[in-house]
């Protein structure tokens, strides 16, 4: 049986589930991509306004309806609440999570002049640009990423601010200026990473599917990423940002006769957030914790935001992330 795959019309996303499809075939699955489009791919209007999801709904009802076996969303686009008609089969490895700049002449972003023109649709890289204080009229965008490279091309913005997994997925990250360190900017929750559904009563492709996709660190670390998000009941965007990691460590046991020689290597989530709030401020907060208590960290870490500042704090969702 050849498996259909279920991708947004895009560009990107054709790339994407190309990607998926290929490691599938190389599993033994034959694939073959089925083009849906979905609501955010139809209207201009600014995602905020159409709602949560408007990336996925159609794909997720053609699953439902047997249209398709198998959907490859950007796991950022995702509601953080589950559908019970689906099953998350697989997150593949994470391609890079970080921002990239895309700016005129080369430059990197400190060597942008007071006053230069960015452009995001992202309330998150918004708040983050301001904070650095580097002077800089960030203006609202929308588009793939043809168009939003382009308006610096032709001369309309000073540079971009896209997600390097994009470039990387079109083979364009050549063009990126300056791949921006987390440090400056904190991705958005699951940014790099893609999410494999499948119909719930699939069982049999649920698992073929995670034994030949799925990568248990970058499903910690996206799930650890997207707990703060859900428990701040903030949307895919809202101004928060979030970057999970994966790290071992060399853990003695305790008691034991041979000393430090003795011990095991645990696989922790070393998890940053950053929430901006309403009067422009920046709420920063981390965490490290073991891997199976991924989701659980991450809502500890939004229990702490909203502790620093509280729920008002947070800042109205401007678009969404591309």
């Amino acid at each position: 049986m050849t498996l259909r795959i279920g991708t947004r019309p895009s560009t990107l996303a054709m790339a994407q589930a190309g990607l998926v499809a290929e490691r599938l075939r190389a599993a033994g699955m034959p694939a073959e991509l089925v083009e849906v489009a979905t609501t955010g791919d139809r209207s201009s209007a600014p995602v905020a306004e159409l709602g949560v999801g408007v990336f996925v709904s159609a794909l997720r009802e053609a699953l439902v309806r047997g249209e398709v076996d198998v959907a490859v969303h950007s796991f950022k686009d995702l509601p953080t609440a589950p559908d019970p008609r689906l099953h998350l089969a697989a997150v593949p490895p994470r391609e890079d999570p970080r921002d990239a700049l895309v700016a005129r002449d080369g430059m990197v972003l400190g060597e942008l002049p007071p006053g230069a023109t960015v452009g995001t649709g992202s309330a998150r890289r918004r708040a983050q640009l301001h904070a650095l204080g580097l002077g800089l009229r960030v203006v609202p965008i929308r588009g793939n990423v043809d168009t939003r490279v382009g308006k610096v091309h032709a001369g309309e913005l000073d540079a971009v601010v896209v997600a390097a997994a994009g470039l990387r997925r079109l083979g364009r990250i050549d063009e990126a200026t300056e791949l921006l360190d987390p440090l400056q900017m904190l991705p958005c929750p699951a940014q790099g990473a893609l999410a494999i559904e499948c119909r719930a009563d699939a069982l049999e492709l649920g698992r073929a599917l995670a034994l030949a996709l799925d990568d248990e660190f970058t499903r910690a670390a996206v799930t650890a990423e997207r707990a703060v998000l859900a428990t701040l009941e903030a949307g895919c965007s809202a101004p928060v940002g979030a970057l999970a990691d994966v790290v071992s460590d060399w853990e003695p046991i305790s008691g034991s006769a041979g000393g430090d020689d003795e011990g095991r290597v645990v696989d922790r989530v070393s998890l940053r957030a950053v929430v901006g709030t309403t009067d422009g401020a920046l709420l920063r907060a981390s965490v490290t914790g073991n891997m199976d208590d991924a989701e659980k960290l991450g809502a500890a870490l939004a229990v702490e935001l909203l502790d620093m500042g509280g729920p008002a704090a947070l800042g109205e969702p401007l678009d969404r992330e591309i």
